[in-house]
């Protein structure tokens, strides 16, 4: 009985009764940095159930039946490693891990996110990153071109919108931050990006980053902002030129070509890029003409104007030929840096820009048939713009890991448009920052600084605050701290401090904060969550304009308030490899709540103070809280097929639900006595969607590579418009009945083209060599005639052919 007893104890221990075990002992750690991997594990690869976690120290101990065994180590973002040998009764075996990071997948080497350097997998934010290449394949003449393939970021006339964050204003008042190189690139005056001041052919990385982000972007950044890095010197010179030339393709409808001449595009743009002993030296940039594919306005002689005068005051164009629609430009930049070699560590340096535009804005086409792509009388205007500016700045790197840095700026444009709408603005911005990273802490990092940008305008048409000159001067205050916490948790806490002071009448203080972490669940799996607050003040431009573009006035609002805004995310991203294919899927959902929501909306306001009294226009309003849930879907892949095949892919889809969260609030009372709120100014208030806004937005693009061959394929998907102000249908159906006004038409594309706007662009290219290459590119391949808001017409189908020559001596040496 003992011995049968004795028999099935050692069945169940599997042996180990009669056998003493042995253990394999040792330290995982990171080859790199030889820091411990803590809770790294060592498993046996014949039975996963058994094995080891690593402690604090990086130490695991396993205990081992006596014979041959293999072992896995794992730790996630690491590369595994497998360790066989054979264990002796009793026998204790030591052996260290040295597990090397995984080589990033799609060439993203680092990542810098706002003012932090960090790796894409550390992000507390939801993020989007463009590469180069995709810029200079696209033949992308200015930046926003290219921006606006970026799931979950529309540009809608010029203003870039994400998550649905705003509606449309003109440009005027951007929600969300244009950072280069650290350096706000809005004008002072109108908060507007500055799209064609930006050098396309020397961008280095775009980021975008979606929610708010205004600890470390400034106050524009409400809901979220676009970094944009350019490009210091490498070792060898690089010089590139791109030649281009294309033209518009006549709309299918052949009624509403307004054009008998050739509507060419035609422009190039050139860099180089050297270091010359201590110092580097970028020059760059860039020519354009563009035909333009508005034409000029068509006034109706039957219809009689606000004015007595023939032709009205406010009506500056409508004489005007094809010539005159037409947009020309040139803009020089250049970037100096000096490293010193008497102190190490220490940079010094001036970068410049100056463009000068010869061209049209149109606001408003002529009618939704015909006059799809022309003018409205009154409603375009010549715009003659010189902007330039000059940033010096300095920069010390200690050995000890603290980074100090002092940028200025000096920013001018003027502007000269017709129907009294001059403006000049001066900007005046510096901005001090300390990094450091505290190895001692391991993984803790700190960013603080202070920031001061004041801004001095001169404008007729903001006449509203009582004078053409307005002062605006902004002074923050910010800082944030990372931690991260065993190679598997990222912290993220942060805030600002705004101070506004507006014509010494309006002063606003104002504190704000983020919180953010990033945690690796598993191998190449990141759950993040975040929480971030926003606070933007309103421009000179929303507060006090008052001027009449047509037979419609813009009216000021000197009571405007500031908006408000939080963001709270949560997302994955997953990382992923099936054969020679590589890529990322991200996922998010998120909620994001606005305060005193600024909206761009249709009214019949106060008279215009002027030459011509206009009864109706628009108006900036606070029209009370709002907020904005959905879920944001992208993935980015590369796939190695054979040695000289590739297929790159970059799709993503955004899906919003924006509400007003109290339809029924009466936010301003007009001249006529009208009580104005959400409920009783929509077009369809029964969803209590917000207007102006598409609920699906799918964008994806696809490029194929053999050898010196490539070919590409955009695809962008716009759901309908579910709704817009009333008064847009009101003010239709008032010029249509009166006789007195040229109708203002839009409703009937509303009701029936308004039904989603499925966009393909297509590009072909081949590499001669490593120096020259040969594209043929097409946007709008379809051709499809389209809007995406009220009374603009979208660009028709361009074909365009582009050569470019690149001689890279980095490139060359290494080949």
């Amino acid at each position: 009985m003992n011995k049968f007893i004795i028999i099935l104890v050692s069945l169940f221990m599997g042996g180990q009764f009669f056998a003493q075990n042995g253990t394999l002992t040792g330290i995982v750690s990171d080859a790199e940095t030889a820091e411990p991997l803590i809770s790294s594990t060592v498993i046996l690869r014949a039975d996963p159930t058994i094995g080891s976690v690593a402690n604090f120290d990086g130490v695991y101990k396993l205990s081992l039946v006596p014979g041959e065994h293999t072992v896995i180590c794992r730790f996630t973002g690491m590369v595994p490693d497998t360790f066989s040998f054979s264990l002796k009764p009793g026998e204790v075996l030591n052996h260290n891990f040295a597990l090397k990071a995984f080589p990033n997948m799609l060439g993203d080497v680092e990542v810098r996110v706002g003012k932090f350097d960090k790796p894409i997998e550390d992000l507390t934010v939801s993020m989007e990153v463009i590469k180069p290449e995709i810029i200079e394949n696209k033949n992308t003449r200015s930046i926003e071109t290219i921006l606006d393939q970026t799931p979950g970021l529309n540009i809608l006339d010029g203003e870039p919108q994400i998550r649905g964050g705003s509606g449309f204003t003109f440009g005027v008042g951007s929600k969300v931050a244009v950072i280069v190189d650290d350096m706000p690139m809005l004008s002072g005056d109108a908060g507007r990006p500055e799209w064609s001041f930006i050098p396309v052919e020397n961008i280095e990385q775009i980021e975008v980053i979606k929610g708010a982000s205004s600890v470390l972007s400034g106050s524009s950044a409400l809901s979220g902002a676009i970094h944009i890095r350019t490009a210091y010197p490498r070792d060898k010179p690089i010089t590139k030129v791109n030649v281009y030339s294309g033209m518009y393709s006549k709309p299918k409808d052949r009624s509403q070509v307004w054009y008998d001449d050739y509507p060419g595009i035609h422009g190039m743009n050139f860099l180089h890029s050297q270091k010359i002993g201590n110092f580097d030296l970028v020059i760059g940039g860039n020519f354009n003409h563009d035909h333009g594919y508005i034409g000029p306005a068509v006034k109706d002689s039957a219809y009689i104007y606000w004015s007595s005068e023939e032709p009205p005051a406010y009506d500056t164009i409508s004489n005007f030929g094809n010539k005159e629609m037409a947009t020309t430009r040139g803009r020089l930049n250049f970037n100096l840096r000096h490293r010193s070699k008497r102190i190490k560590g220490l940079s010094y340096g001036l970068n410049g820009n100056a463009m000068y535009s010869d061209g049209v804005m149109a606001f408003a086409w002529l009618n939704d048939t015909s006059g799809f792509y022309q003018s409205y009388p009154g409603a375009v205007f010549t715009h003659n713009q010189f902007i330039t500016n000059l940033d010096p700045y300095i920069q010390f790197f200690q050995e000890t890991g603290s980074k100090h840095s002092l940028r200025g700026r000096f920013l001018h444009s003027d502007n000269k448009i017709s129907g009294g709408q001059d403006n000049r603005a001066t900007v005046f911005y510096a901005d001090y920052q300390f990094q450091k990273s505290y190895k001692i802490l391991h993984g803790f990092d700190f960013i603080g600084g202070i920031t001061g940008m004041h801004t001095d305008s001169y404008a007729e048409l903001y006449i509203g605050s009582g004078s053409p000159r307005n002062k605006l001067l902004n002074i923050s205050g910010y800082a944030e701290i990372d931690k991260k916490f065993f190679n598997v948790l990222n912290l993220s806490v942060g805030g600002r401090l705004e101070y506004f002071r507006l014509n010494d009448s309006i002063q606003k203080l104002q504190p704000i904060f983020r919180a953010g972490a990033s945690l690796k669940l598993f191998q190449e799996t990141y759950l993040r969550a975040s929480y971030g607050q926003g606070y933007r003040f309103p421009t000179i431009t929303e507060r006090f304009i008052r001027t009449g573009i047509g037979d419609l006035g813009m009216f000021p609002n000197p009571s405007l308030k500031p908006e408000k805004s939080w963001n709270a995310e949560v997302g994955v991203k997953q990382g992923f490899k099936f054969w020679e294919f590589f890529g990322y899927l991200d996922v998010a959902g998120f909620m994001q709540r606005y305060e005193n929501t600024i909206e761009y909306l249709f009214g019949y306001w106060e008279s215009l103070v002027g030459a011509t009294t206009i009864p109706a226009g628009f108006r900036f309003v606070n029209t009370g809280d709002s907020r904005v849930v959905g879920i944001d879907v992208s993935f980015t892949g590369l796939a190695k097929i054979g040695k000289h095949a590739s297929l790159a892919v970059m799709a993503g889809y955004n899906y919003i639900v924006p509400v007003s969260m109290n339809p029924d609030y009466i936010y301003a009372i007009d001249s006529v006595g009208n009580e104005l709120s959400y409920q009783e100014t929509s077009i369809d208030p029964s969803s209590r969607i917000l207007k102006y806004r598409s609920l699906h937005n799918l964008k994806a693009d696809v490029e194929f590579s053999y050898k010196g061959f490539a070919i590409g394929v955009s695809f962008k998907y716009f759901s309908k418009l579910v709704n817009l102000d009333g008064a847009v249908q009101d003010f239709e159906d008032y010029t249509l009945s009166t006789g007195t006004m040229q109708p203002i038409q839009y409703m009937n594309y509303y009701n029936t083209r308004n039904t989603g706007h499925p966009i393909f662009d297509a590009r072909i290219s081949y590499a001669i060599n490593d120096m020259h290459k040969i594209s043929l590119v097409s946007a709008n391949l379809l051709n499809r005639a389209y809007s995406l808001r009220p009374l603009k017409a979208e660009a028709p189908r361009t074909v365009m052919l582009q050569y470019t020559f690149k001689l890279d001596q980095n490139k060359k040496k290494k080949g």
